[in-house]
């Protein structure tokens, strides 16, 4: 699998959004009616996913979903045409960003339809792909996508590898917003081997002090809820990666966490492979996280990411790869 690029968008970074040829316009019933004609399986599945994770670029839909960025290319062209997706291509410093895919207005109705609800119980709104383009936070959305999005491919080319779970940062406050707030949740598997683990992608923006009042939260959490997932922390630097670990190390001791961090200096292609050091207690040398995994023994995955009565179609989780991602390239 190529390697993806990284997002060249930060908090310095300077954007604006292109116009979108996707008119906001309301969409007619026979309009979604006739699309019932030309949506797959995997279409129907990247307006799931793109409701969940917001924005996508091309080369992380095709690292998930097509066999190569051509055949992704050509198929999220005729989407957009049809306003299932909208797009914009953000203004970088330097190059050019590739294309930002967002939910339609056609795309919001047919997950409506599909799901059995009302298009006010997505949240979407005619504005939806200009907020995102101009939000402040879009670099760091973007970089949590990137990372995950790595993992998640990884299952497509290495058999019994790769995320069978992944939440969005709305999803984990839906869940448990009034104990932790992670920019991710999500389970690694590589045999039988499982890191469930919550993401906090720091993008150094936040003081130190900031990121660690966060743990009495995680600490909290593995108390109420009789769950241990890990905690692993991305940094964009190296320097970063060591000024968080010497203010974190004695915190995360006395608190008991299975706390690790890396940075995009390591994990820009293959983010499982041995670039996480544990912090605390003996031995802290980087490894991969199927290493993290069989380092800490009493992992536990949160207990309440199991469907339940509550659930509608809408919070379930969605697979982090389609249901034929071979098909119909």
């Amino acid at each position: 699998m190529p390697a993806l690029p990284r997002p060249t968008l930060g908090p310095g970074s300077r954007y604006t959004a292109r116009a979108s040829t996707t008119r906001q316009r309301p969409t007619r019933h026979t309009d979604i009616a006739a699309l019932s004609r030309i949506l797959t399986a995997r279409d129907l599945w990247l307006t799931r996913l793109l409701h969940e994770h917001r924005v996508l670029t091309t080369h992380q839909i095709a690292s998930l979903a097509y066999t190569s960025l051509r055949s992704a290319q050509r198929r999220l062209r005729t989407l957009h045409q049809h306003a299932v997706l909208d797009s914009f291509r953000p203004l970088t410093q330097t190059g050019s960003a590739p294309e930002h895919y967002t939910l339609g207005p056609a795309g919001a109705a047919v997950l409506a339809a599909h799901t059995g609800c009302d298009l006010a119980d997505l949240g979407w709104r005619p504005s939806h792909t200009g907020r995102i383009a101009y939000s402040p936070s879009l670099g760091h959305d973007l970089g949590v996508n990137e990372l995950l999005t790595h993992l998640a491919a990884h299952g497509r080319t290495t058999p019994e590898t790769g995320l069978s779970l992944w939440l969005s940062e709305r999803s984990c406050a839906r869940r448990w917003g009034d104990i932790v707030r992670p920019d991710a949740y999500a389970h690694y598997r590589n045999g039988d081997h499982l890191l469930p683990f919550f993401l906090e992608y720091d993008t150094g923006s936040q003081p130190l002090a900031r990121v660690e009042a966060k743990l009495t939260g995680y600490a909290a959490f593995a108390t109420a809820a009789d769950a241990r997932p890990a905690l692993l922390i991305h940094t964009r630097t190296a320097s970063r990666d060591q000024a968080l670990r010497r203010r974190l190390a004695a915190p995360a001791r006395e608190l008991g966490l299975y706390l690790a961090t890396s940075s995009a200096d390591f994990t820009t292609a293959e983010p499982w492979g041995p670039w996480w050091s544990p912090l605390g207690p003996g031995d802290t040398r980087r490894t991969t996280l199927t290493g993290l995994a069989a380092r800490w023994p009493r992992l536990g995955p949160a207990s309440d990411v199991e469907p339940t009565d509550a659930d509608s179609a809408l919070t379930l989780p969605v697979p982090p790869l389609p249901p034929t991602p071979e098909a119909s390239s």
